[in-house]
């Protein structure tokens, strides 16, 4: 997928972990070491004032592409660029402050993400000292102020501990942080999936709404295809560590290519009754540490045959602008193999 002035490109961005028993137990029953890929070659890139949303299953290590990106974990192999810096490459110090002043994080969990023995307002003017963005207490205050009423909170708020708020309350809290050091990226790794669905709605339109004023771009995670719908410009979807399709966001839910974005889709409930067949995720996820051979995803498909058993995809460019690694993608008989499907479906 090619897009035009990122803001953050991610090139072959790998991520494994050593889970290997202890030395001592692993000579007595002579095994090897064990390796989780928890990220296996994912690339991608998001533009400037637009939303990629990163979906899948658990354990498809959504979360752990969100912490490479921040710079919570090194890399294995690949790189993270924004807005054109290699992060992995040796800056000054003084240089990675000003970069990493530019991106923030939003957790999944607003209640364990603030901490409970401060007050509202040093959560908020932590990030503005470090950064030293003011450091008259005056101006302290009014940007404090400034963005407690951003994300529709009163500046009294400030003088209240994070335990007196609601969950919705505190990922506003939460996001008003994040703004503190005036960010133009926000890496959120499923920020509304701790929310009832009523504040999930508020949250997303808050967001919505900041992006708008600020021109900010997200990096947004998230397991939640209905919640996906209404922020993302761009989707991914990954499977098992690998981005098995990326393309515009309206593209892949209008005509999902890969089979496992078709069975993801499938199973978001039919509220307007079409009566469309669909095909449900079957089976269960493979462990991460011994993968399937070829396409991961092979054991659950209907459409897999013998190649994809044995041989990993390779990226197929649709229309320019849709990536998808699926040998029946290539080869072109994925259409005619799920309209078949479904005729059998519908006769059964």
């Amino acid at each position: 997928m090619t897009i035009e002035k990122p803001i953050l490109e991610v090139e072959d961005l790998s991520k494994y972990f050593d889970v290997s028993a202890p030395l001592l137990r692993r000579l007595v029953r002579r095994e090897g070491r064990a390796t989780l890929r928890a990220v296996d070659r994912v690339k991608f890139s998001i533009p400037k004032g637009k939303t990629l949303s990163l979906v899948g299953e658990s354990g498809c290590g959504k979360s752990t592409v969100a912490r490479l990106v921040v710079g919570l974990y090194e890399p294995t192999t690949g790189k993270v660029v924004f807005d054109g810096h290699d992060m992995a490459a040796k800056h000054s110090r003084k240089e990675m402050a000003g970069l990493r002043r530019r991106f923030q994080m939003i957790f999944q969990d607003p209640f364990a993400s603030l901490n409970p023995r401060w007050r509202v307002y040093d959560i908020i003017a932590e990030p503005i000292r470090a950064h030293g963005i003011a450091r008259d207490e005056r101006e302290i205050s009014r940007r404090v102020a400034q963005n407690l009423e951003r994300v529709k909170l009163s500046a009294r708020d400030g003088e209240k501990f994070p335990h007196e708020f609601s969950g919705g309350q505190r990922q506003r809290i939460s996001i008003a942080r994040a703004l503190a050091s005036e960010p133009e990226f926000l890496v959120c790794d499923e920020p509304t999936s701790a929310l009832d669905v009523s504040v999930q709605a508020q949250i997303l339109n808050l967001m919505k709404d900041l992006q708008r004023e600020l021109g900010l771009s997200y990096l947004f995670i998230s397991h939640d295809l209905a919640v996906v719908y209404h922020i993302a410009d761009y989707l991914g979807v990954m499977y098992l560590g690998r981005l098995v399709e990326v393309g515009p966001a309206r593209e892949i839910f209008k005509n999902p290519q890969h089979p496992y974005t078709r069975m993801l889709l499938d199973a978001i409930p039919d509220l307007e009754m079409t009566g469309r067949k669909r095909i449900p995720v079957g089976g269960e996820v493979p462990s991460p540490i011994s993968p399937p051979s070829g396409c991961h995803f092979h054991p659950r498909c209907p459409f897999a045959n013998e190649r994809c058993q044995r041989e990993a995809p390779g990226v197929t460019t649709l229309s320019g602008e849709i990536d998808v690694r699926c040998h029946a993608v290539e080869e072109g008989r994925l259409a005619g193999e799920v309209e078949k499907l479904r005729m059998q479906s519908s006769a059964a």
